[in-house]
């Protein structure tokens, strides 16, 4: 992706696909009947700079989209569009992206340039080996460092962006608005419609392989999945998290941090979709007004899980109700599985920023909760830490496997808005920034230091580097033979 540097602010987008975009404009302008020079003709631009433009090679300026969308009688979204036109144009992009792959490049080839006159089955061809070379090459994904270092580039810029994606937003807006969606929870058949607008159609296949939620079959428009509940996972989240994939045009991870983006957007999608902000941010408001916020209540609006309600929290909170917060996710043990914050919290951390596995202060919420004596429900307290009090709301979302607890926080001066305000529970924590709980207490450590010696659980996958392939721990053969099976019948 390249970023749109222009002496005008592109705000439809914060990041434009020059190559799609080339392509999508080739595409509009012969379907139209224009040649380069008709279309500059009509943009006041010389053929040559639009040949540019369709080859990928420059960068446009808002009032040039905005005078291409005019010439071609389109919204300005539709040059916009990630997905290509057409199989032809999908195989070009594909080509243009291999060409400047380093396995590729280490080939020593001369550039292959695509003329109209090379059929697709070349184009089938070529990329067929590429993927093959690939697959050769394939190593373990990510060392665990390298997975713990795209973690921490991608909270950084969700914390840079308060965790709101515009483009996100509008892509679930449109395909909401495709299928005539109104308000309130989504309904099955709105679900299905929005199946049936991305040309797919879903089927339940009860021998989906284990090391995936979903497969989508590009072939025959499939979509399978299995019917069983898992957490934030259920069926109809993990369908619209695949038909994110393909809404914001995702093509085959390069690398780790590439699949962890993806699948990051992809959830995003599926949330916008399933809590629209059209609905979602008139709601949060009211309640704010009326000192009422509560994750609770969100989620019983719009019938999602409560993890998924407080994640979309966060999306909205910093845009539509001037609020910083923090997300927590976490075992009964501490171990953090997912964070978020733009409040100034500070989450324990390794040297590379990673807070993914770090075990959480004893006094936060998240671990208080539980030891609550009602531990499904919301449970409030305020938390002083060396970087102020923050009011934090706790809930543990029971799973098949384990229990987890699911915290939203805010500082202090904000807890005023939310529900559970009152509430008299108070933690100190000098963590991570100073001893609290991890040292015991003194008198413990004098009777039993030299007497105990525990017999840790094995955490093997914390020492090998992740599973290889474009999609990390997916068994691509156990994949490639469900779709031949299901395919045939």
């Amino acid at each position: 992706m390249a970023s749109l540097v222009s002496e005008e602010p592109l705000s439809l987008t914060q990041e434009l696909d020059l190559i799609a975009f080339g392509q999508r404009l080739r595409h509009l302008r012969k379907q139209r009947g224009l040649t380069l020079s008709d279309l500059g003709g009509r943009v006041s631009r010389a053929p040559s700079q639009l040949s540019l433009l369709e080859n990928g090679k420059r960068e446009p300026k808002l009032s040039l989209l905005k005078s291409l969308a005019a010439a071609l009688n389109v919204p300005v979204e539709e040059l916009l569009r990630r997905q290509a036109p057409n199989r032809r144009a999908q195989l070009e992009i594909a080509l243009e992206e291999a060409q400047r792959d380093p396995i590729y490049t280490g080939l020593g080839l001369p550039r292959l340039k695509v003329s109209a006159r090379v059929p697709n089955d070349v184009l089938e061809h070529i990329l067929g080996l590429y993927e093959e070379l690939r697959s050769r090459q394939a190593k373990g994904t990510a060392t665990p460092e390298e997975a713990r270092a795209a973690n921490a580039e991608l909270r950084r810029m969700q914390r840079e962006r308060g965790n709101y994606f515009v483009e996100i937003e509008q892509a679930a807006a449109e395909a909401l608005s495709a299928v005539g969606y109104r308000s309130g929870a989504l309904s099955q058949s709105t679900i299905s419609a929005l199946v049936t607008h991305f040309g797919f159609t879903v089927h339940t296949a009860q021998d989906l392989p284990r090391t995936v939620r979903s497969i989508t079959d590009l072939r025959n428009r499939r979509i399978y999945v299995k019917h069983e509940q898992l957490g934030m996972h259920s069926p109809r989240t993990i369908l619209l998290q695949t038909l994110g994939h393909l809404a914001l045009g995702h093509h085959k991870p390069r690398d780790f941090a590439d699949f962890l983006r993806q699948r990051t957007e992809a959830n995003y999608f599926a949330a916008a979709v399933l809590v629209p902000e059209a609905a979602a941010a008139p709601y949060l408001r009211e309640a704010k007004q009326d000192r009422a916020l509560s994750v609770e209540d969100l989620r019983d609006v719009f019938a999602v899980s409560y993890e998924m309600a407080a994640h979309r929290f966060t999306n909205l909170a910093t845009t539509h109700l001037d609020l910083t917060c923090h997300f927590v996710r976490n075992d009964a043990g501490g171990i953090i599985y997912k964070a978020y914050e733009n409040d100034g919290i500070v989450f324990p951390a390794d040297e590379q920023g990673a807070i993914e596995g770090q075990r959480m202060c004893l006094q936060w919420s998240g671990r208080q909760v539980f030891l609550s004596a009602d531990r499904f429900s919301a449970y409030c307290q305020y938390s002083d830490s060396p970087t102020g009090t923050y009011f934090c709301v706790a809930h543990v979302d029971p799973s098949r496997e384990r229990d987890f607890a699911i915290t939203l926080g805010v500082p202090y001066r904000e807890s005023r808005w939310f529900r559970g305000r009152e509430t008299t529970i108070r933690t100190k924590s000098a963590c991570p920034t100073g001893e609290c709980c991890r040292r015991p207490p003194v008198e413990l450590t004098q009777r039993w230091e030299g007497y105990a010696w525990p017999s840790a659980r094995a955490n093997s996958h914390i020492l090998a580097a992740l599973p290889p392939g474009s999609f990390p721990g997916v068994d691509e053969a156990d994949v490639y033979t469900f779709l031949e099976r299901h395919a045939a019948s």
